[in-house]
C-alpha cells in the first residue's frame, strides 16, 4: 500500500435541516450554505408528521438542492420520498425497514439508517442493503437512547466494513478532529442552524475535518 492510499479522504458533509423552519426563509438560507460549502446530501428532518407540511417543505428544498445537483432525502417518510420524487429516505428506526424501503424506492435511491451506538444494528443494516449507516450521538445530544458512539466503533467500522459510515449528534471541533480519520460523512444540523452565521459555523467544523 502506498502512502497516498494510507491517507484517508476528508469526510464529506451531510446536512440535516432544523426540526422546524419557516418555509419563506429557510430555503434561501439553505441555498446560501450550499453555495458556500460543498455538501454531499441534504436530509429533510422535520418533527412534523403532517403530510401537507412535509410535502411543501420537500418541494421547496428540492428546488434548492436539485438545481445544485445535491441529493435530498427525507427522514422515515418512504411513501412521501417516492411520491415527491426525492432521492431517498433516512430511517431512524434501525434496520428493520431497509428492505421494504429498497423494494419501494428501487435500487438507485438512497436508503440510509441510524443505528445509534450499536455495532450489531450497523451490521444488520449493512446486510439488509443500506447505502450508509449512521452512528451517534458522538457527543452530548438528545439522539438515540443516550449511549455515545465512541471513537473505537468508527475505527473498527472503517477498517472492517465497506458500507459508508456517518457520524452524527453533538458535534464540536474537538470531536470532529478525533472522529474524522474514521468516518466517511459528518451529519451536521443543529450545530450550525442555532448559530447566527450558519455558513461560518459549518466552515469551522469543516476546517476540523481535514
Amino acid at each position: 500500500m502506498d502512502s497516498a492510499e494510507q491517507q484517508p479522504e476528508q469526510p464529506q458533509i451531510y446536512l440535516v435541516t432544523p426540526p422546524s423552519f419557516e418555509l419563506g426563509q429557510f430555503p434561501g438560507q439553505l441555498a446560501r450554505v450550499l453555495d458556500e460549502v460543498e455538501i454531499a446530501c441534504v436530509r429533510l428532518d422535520l418533527v412534523s408528521r403532517d403530510e401537507d407540511t412535509l410535502s411543501r417543505a420537500a418541494d421547496a428544498l428540492r428546488e434548492v438542492t436539485h438545481v445544485r445537483d445535491i441529493a435530498l432525502v427525507i427522514s422515515d417518510h418512504q411513501i412521501l420520498a417516492e411520491r415527491l420524487g426525492l432521492d431517498g429516505v433516512h430511517l431512524s428506526d434501525s434496520s428493520k425497514s431497509i428492505r421494504t424501503a429498497r423494494k419501494a424506492l428501487g435500487p438507485d435511491s438512497i436508503v440510509g439508517c441510524f443505528c445509534g451506538a450499536s455495532r450489531h444494528e450497523g451490521l444488520s443494516a449493512g446486510e439488509a442493503g443500506a447505502d450508509y449507516v449512521c452512528f451517534g450521538p458522538i457527543g452530548s445530544s438528545g439522539l438515540g437512547d443516550g449511549a455515545i458512539a465512541e471513537e473505537d466503533l468508527f475505527q473498527w467500522w472503517s477498517e472492517m466494513i465497506e458500507v459508508p459510515v456517518v457520524a452524527e449528534g453533538g458535534l464540536n471541533l474537538e470531536i470532529v478532529r478525533k472522529i474524522a480519520p474514521f468516518t466517511d460523512f459528518f451529519a451536521v444540523g443543529e450545530e450550525i442552524w442555532r448559530e447566527e452565521n450558519p455558513v461560518a459555523a459549518l466552515k469551522a467544523l469543516q476546517g476540523a475535518m481535514g
